[in-house]
Order: C-alpha cells, then sequence, then structure tokens
C-alpha cells in the first residue's frame, strides 16, 4: 500500500495514464514486426494462407444468416421484415467480443508460451500482451470490412458515420490491453487461469446486448449493463455502422479515460509482478 501511495506521489496522475501510449508509441516498430509475425506464424502451414483471414468472417456471416435470417427468422427490433439483418446486427457485436475475447484468454500464457524471451533483460516483455492484441485487430478489422460491405449490401446502406469506428473501437482496445497485461501476468502464477478467462469471456458475451438489443434489458437494471466493457463499444460500433448515429462526444471522452485508466494500471500491475517470472517460468 504504501509502495502505491510513494508511486502515486512520484509519477503525476496524466503522466501514469499516458504510459501504455507511451510505451505503443517508443515500441511501434517492434510491436509491428512481432504482430505481422505472429499473424503469418498462425496460418504458415495453411494452403490458402492469409485468405483465411477473409474467408473464416465471411463463413461465419453466411452462418449467422442462414440459421437466424431463414431458420429463425429472428428480427431486431426495428428493422422490419429484412431476414438478413439480424444476422448483421449479431455479427458486428460478435466482432467486438471476439476482440476482447481473443485477446484476454491467449493474453493468460503468452508469458509462458515465450519463457525463452523471459531471462533477456534487454527483452520488453510487457509487448507480448501487445503482440495478441495486435494480432485481435488484425483480424477484427477485416470482419469489419465485411460488416461493412454487408450492410451496404443487404442492410442500412453505406454511413459516413463508418469513418468513426476507430474512434469507437479505441476504448475496449485500450481496456483489452490493459486486461491483458494483468492477466498475462497472473497466467504465469496460475496456470488454470486460461480456463477460468474462457468462461468469464463467454459470460460477458451474454451479458451484454449482443443477441438481444440493449432495450430488452429491465430499466432499471440497465445501468448494470455499462459495468461490461463489451456493451458500449457493441453498442456505439452498431450505432455508427448500422444505424449512421454519431455517438455523443461525453460519452466517447468517458470510455476513453475509463479505457486509458485500466490500460495505465495493467501496465503498472505487470511491471510489478514481472521480477518473479523468471522463478516460475
Amino acid at each position: 500500500m504504501n509502495s502505491a501511495i510513494t508511486l502515486a506521489r512520484r509519477v503525476p496522475p496524466m503522466r501514469m495514464l499516458l504510459r501504455p501510449l507511451a510505451l505503443l508509441w517508443r515500441q511501434r516498430v517492434l510491436l509491428r514486426r512481432m504482430t505481422w509475425r505472429e499473424i503469418s506464424s498462425r496460418y504458415r502451414e495453411s494452403v490458402l494462407g492469409l485468405v483465411w483471414a477473409v474467408i473464416n468472417p465471411l463463413l461465419m456471416l453466411s452462418i449467422y444468416t442462414f440459421v437466424f435470417g431463414f431458420m429463425m427468422k429472428s428480427r431486431w427490433p426495428g428493422q422490419g421484415d429484412n431476414k438478413l439483418q439480424f444476422a448483421v446486427i449479431l455479427f458486428a457485436g460478435l466482432i467486438v467480443n471476439g476482440l476482447f475475447a481473443e485477446t484476454a484468454v491467449r493474453c493468460t500464457t503468452v508469458i509462458t508460451e515465450n519463457a525463452n524471451y523471459v531471462k533477456k533483460v534487454v527483452f520488453p516483455l510487457e509487448m507480448l500482451p501487445l503482440v495478441v492484441l495486435g494480432s485481435a485487430v488484425f483480424h477484427a478489422a477485416i470482419s469489419l470490412g465485411i460488416l461493412i460491405l454487408a450492410n451496404a449490401l443487404v442492410g442500412t446502406g453505406l454511413h459516413w458515420t463508418m469513418l468513426l469506428l476507430p474512434v469507437v473501437i479505441g476504448p475496449i482496445l485500450l481496456t483489452s490491453a490493459g486486461i491483458g497485461w494483468i492477466l498475462a501476468s497472473l497466467g504465469v502464477f496460475l496456470r488454470d487461469a486460461s480456463q477460468i478467462v474462457g468462461f468469464v469471456t463467454s459470460l460477458l458475451m451474454f451479458l451484454s446486448p449482443i443477441f438481444y438489443p440493449l432495450s430488452a434489458f429491465p430499466q432499471r437494471w440497465r445501468p448494470l449493463l455499462f459495468l461490461n466493457p463489451l456493451t458500449l463499444p457493441v453498442v456505439q460500433v452498431r450505432q455508427v455502422a448500422i444505424d449512421g448515429g454519431v455517438p455523443h462526444l461525453h460519452t466517447i471522452v468517458y470510455a476513453y479515460v475509463i479505457g486509458l485508466a485500466v490500460a495505465a494500471v495493467g501496465l503498472w500491475f505487470f511491471e510489478r509482478t514481472r521480477r518473479g517470472f523468471a522463478d516460475v517460468v
């Protein structure tokens, strides 16, 4: 407790909040190279290679369209009789969930899987969770491109507000980075972390408005949904990509402040615990 107070006094709050962004800028070249290596290694043994990064989300969108549009005939409130719109709306929410869940689950083992880096004093271990996040962002970006195309063809069309997608995605990236740092550290000492996190991410998916609209949740309990880190980005991605709406400025600012705070705490926690990695790995 005393060490935390001393650290807070020594490092100004604003500087501490911006440390994750400073790290990202300082190590941008290393991050780019390692992320590309991570992405390439995933498809290295496959015949189609990186083409699978496009095929997989296309197949998932096709399955959603068939199951929810034609088999279950699901309808989203306010979307009329469009059989395909529900699948597009569902796909938008699952992109956000996939980005967060992939980062969280894979970060629990990222240090143990790269144990050779742990005893290299000069290597910045804090970059490993960011590499996992970078890979997830790459696949999410492809899925968002498919979402835009699908919405233009069978949904509500193209909206200029789609240009705001990077803005509304930014906070969940910061939050994912912070949680990724914490889970990467915990995963070294708690080897069952991946099983626990897998369950928690599934729970968060069903407790966010992915399969149902926000209005379906009781009014008095609705604010509790926003304690889920997925709720706001899911709502805002749909708002700018499908509805053509513009999020409120104060909501965006609030999301970025929370995201920066989570990232700063996660980086601080990782740096405080990394000294014990070599004794365990």
